[in-house]
């Protein structure tokens, strides 16, 4: 199974929003760590190493699990940094917790960062997300050498709303440093999705979570929208996506295929045809697995 991140919105008042989102159980088999220990050991007789819930920020809710490779090094290990979905308003870390493995036996050389961000509640909102997103990569950057990775090269990975924010990060701000992007399913343009919704709860739940409409805030929903910033100097970035997908209509990522082509950016758009969203099982998982182990082998150097 391939995690769960979407919600049905059951409820809403001027005090609460109530999401009811399903979603792999966690359970914390990892060492504590504290960002204050000594270094690691040198890296010629580093062996594999987990940590889980290191601090990332200030609030509760940015915490990171980290899973350093055997041999790893400043000089060849890459980072692959997982972002959960659950519709910007829930969900975890934990969504990735059964299939770290499966990253690790097919990209062997990375280092894998699966962190939480602030979910949209109260005063959380958009940018607040894309903000969290920010911040995990540039505590990897200022941590690298004590991890012993290579703190130019990172892959981001997100599933739905994940994605949107992975997409976001990787084209708006140009940092060199991210190599590549994988794309499940996300949302790519938000102006799109309000306007014409294939959802009658779509419009809702975008107007929760950046607190306002196209109509009051135009500008807010063109720069969360990752269609926005794509350029010839966007990273190389695999797409996939359900035929039948309910919550994220696969034009969402038709149309971001074509912003790249247009921008000559190297690319590839892999659509499953009967699979919904976010429930990806066998075949189509082992698949869209085998598609980001050579995209990332063929891309990132």
């Amino acid at each position: 199974m391939l995690f769960c991140f979407y919600g049905m919105w059951i409820a809403h008042s001027r005090h609460s929003i109530k999401l009811v989102l399903p979603f792999l159980s966690f359970m914390n088999l990892f060492t504590s760590h504290k960002p204050n220990e000594k270094p690691l050991a040198e890296e010629k007789s580093l062996i594999e190493q987990s940590f889980a819930n290191v601090h990332y920020g200030k609030d509760g809710l940015q915490i990171m699990d980290i899973f350093l490779p055997v041999h790893r090094s400043v000089h060849h290990t890459k980072s692959l940094i997982l972002i959960h979905g659950g519709g910007w308003i829930s969900g975890s870390k934990a969504e990735f917790s059964a299939h770290i493995d499966s990253f690790k036996k097919r990209l062997p050389d990375y280092a894998i960062f699966n962190f939480n961000y602030r979910l949209v509640n109260g005063g959380n909102l958009f940018p607040t997300q894309e903000n969290d997103v920010k911040a995990a990569i540039d505590f990897i950057v200022s941590n690298a050498g004590k991890y012993h990775v290579n703190k130019d090269k990172f892959v981001l990975l997100g599933v739905s709303a994940g994605a949107h924010l992975s997409l976001l990060q990787a084209y708006k701000y140009h940092n060199p440093k991210i190599l590549a992007v994988v794309d499940y399913f996300g949302p790519t343009d938000l102006l799109a999705m309000y306007q014409n919704p294939w959802h009658p709860l779509v419009p809702l739940a975008l107007q929760m979570i950046t607190g306002t409409t196209p109509q009051k805030n135009r500008e807010l929903f063109a720069s969360s929208s990752p269609v926005t910033f794509v350029s010839p100097q966007s990273p190389p970035t695999l797409i996939l996506h359900g035929g039948k997908d309910e919550i994220v209509d696969v034009s969402q990522s038709k149309a971001l295929a074509a912003k790249l082509e247009e921008a000559g950016v190297v690319h590839q758009l892999e659509i499953y045809p009967s699979e919904r969203h976010g429930h990806w099982y066998g075949n189509a998982l082992i698949s869209s697995f085998d598609h980001i182990e050579k995209f990332l082998k063929q891309h990132v150097k």
